[in-house]
């Protein structure tokens, strides 16, 4: 198991890396992580939403992501409230508050799902949440030090050195626990360092002395893989750390919406060497891009809400006005139709709302999600996507909504496997405003690329699933090369 001292202290990377590690050495390997939060969600084959992260590790790992990785998925929404996502489907909408009262249920899911991991695999690599010293919150734990002590499983403890305080982090969270817990801590790794590791070298033996546990090594910080990230930290991070656009760069602006969800949509457009993508919460910060694009969102009538009191949804219209392109993808989408009804009072208290009005659709909210992996094929015939007709994309949908729209260019074939004929999208008459509910759509080579010459950008370079693979290769290297992995194979092999 892999535990923090923090949340972002690498966690998830981590366990992504040891799993791209272990594939490699043919080990039959599964990530786990008992109960995740975030909005960045993945979607399975039987149509299942689990974390983001776990889709991820499992990629790494070689193999198809299954809701037993992450059996409780707590989704944040609007009004201090989450959707709680239980064995990939909606269980309950909570206040935090209330969300405790229901551990001892959720337990008896996350125990289950480890133990089918744990018999279909060789290892199962855990992943802990936030920090594993939250002592006020351990009397509710289900996915630190309680699923170590049920898994009887050795832990690495990871410390972010780049945030300052490392021993502090790493050695008050070993003295932070129970003595039985503290025992399971069979090492130390200290992530995200930078400069001359010969400088830290006195610091290793400090951590070792202190805390009784070895360092199994400096994991260096590393820069521009390009992978997913699993919430919303990097966005507020790009937020506060804005830059300016070369001219020479086609610029694309993404609402950072206060609920944005599904944000990986974009890591594929930023990969491209010549395309940035920055994320933009004021008008003062709206620039002169080549595109908007309105993300997804976890409670889209609260950002709506959001976008006209900051402004930046007169700012959207203008701009669509003045000839600029517009996306909206799944909530984004539903924001830029003329109308979005809430008759089940699905997301909030308000029946009926009124869209931008840059597309001709309306959308209604559902009581049942909808989630599956799609294919689709393309139908349109003017503007930049004549090109693409009759192509092929594919990505995964999450939405509670249907939206009626009559000048729809997808063409969903395939849900989960299953054959359908479902019409999706909205496009204008000339190709520069459209949405869909298509998540991951700028993951299609082709697609991407043709949307962004559009736009004026003549880029090039390799696709995106070669960076991808690249990035878990670097990623993998660079870890297996700061692990004393002849340690590691003891910690985890021995009885």
């Amino acid at each position: 198991m892999v535990q923090g001292t923090s949340s972002s202290a690498g966690k998830s990377l981590l366990v992504t890396a040891l799993c791209r590690i272990y594939a490699r050495r043919g080990v039959k390997v599964a990530p786990f992580k008992a109960q995740n939060m975030s909005n960045n969600a993945a979607v399975c084959a039987d149509g299942g939403e689990i974390g983001r992260a776990q889709a991820l590790q499992a990629a790494a790992a070689g193999i198809a992501p299954t809701v037993d990785m992450n059996p409780v998925l707590i989704k944040p929404e609007a009004d201090s409230r989450s959707q709680v996502i239980v064995m990939g489907r909606p269980w309950l909408t909570l206040a935090a508050k209330n969300y405790y009262e229901k551990k001892a249920a959720l337990w008896e899911y996350v125990t289950a799902a480890l133990d089918r991991l744990r018999a279909a695999y060789d290892l199962v690599l855990i992943e802990g949440a936030g920090s594993a010293a939250e002592i006020n919150l351990k009397r509710g734990d289900i996915v630190n030090m309680a699923v170590a002590r049920y898994a009887n499983s050795p832990v690495l403890l990871v410390g972010d050195i780049d945030r300052g305080g490392i021993f502090a982090q790493l050695l008050g969270t070993l003295w932070l626990l129970e003595p039985e817990e503290r025992a399971l801590v069979r090492g130390l790794a200290v992530n995200k360092f930078r400069g001359d590791l010969a400088l830290f070298s006195d610091g290793v033996k400090i951590l070792e002395e202190k805390g009784g546990v070895p360092v199994l090594g400096v994991i260096p910080y590393l820069r521009n893989l390009n992978l997913p990230d699993e919430d919303a930290v990097s966005v507020e991070d790009a937020l506060h750390s804005p830059r300016l656009v070369p001219v020479s760069q086609t610029d694309i602006a993404v609402l950072a919406l206060p609920r944005i969800s599904n944000f990986d949509d974009f890591d594929p457009l930023k990969a491209e060497s010549g395309a940035r993508v920055r994320y933009v919460s004021s008008v003062s910060e709206f620039g002169r891009p080549q595109a908007v694009i309105i993300p997804g969102t976890k409670s889209t009538i609260a950002d709506l809400d959001w976008l006209r009191k900051t402004g930046l949804a007169e700012a959207v219209a203008r701009f669509a006005k003045g000839g600029g392109a517009v996306v909206g993808i799944c909530g984004g989408y539903q924001m830029l139709g003329e109308a979005i009804a809430d008759p089940h009072r699905v997301e909030s208290k308000v029946e009926r709302v009124s869209g931008l009005g840059l597309l001709p659709v309306r959308t209604e909210f559902a009581k049942r999600k909808a989630t599956f992996q799609a294919r689709a094929q393309i139908r349109c015939r003017h503007g930049w996507m004549s090109r693409l007709d009759e192509s092929t994309v594919s990505g995964y949908e999450i939405h509670m909504g249907e939206t009626a729209s009559q000048t729809a260019w997808l063409e969903i074939f395939s849900r989960n496997g299953q054959p359908v004929n479902v019409a999706d999208g909205s496009v204008s008459s000339d190709g520069k405003i459209w949405g869909c509910y298509l998540h991951g759509i700028f993951a299609n080579d082709e697609f991407r690329r043709a949307w962004l010459e559009s736009l004026g950008w003549r880029g090039g370079g390799a696709p995106q699933s070669e960076l991808f693979n690249q990035s878990l290769e670097t990623l993998a290297d660079a870890v297996e090369g700061a692990l004393n992995m002849e340690l590691l194979e003891k910690i985890i092999w021995e009885k």
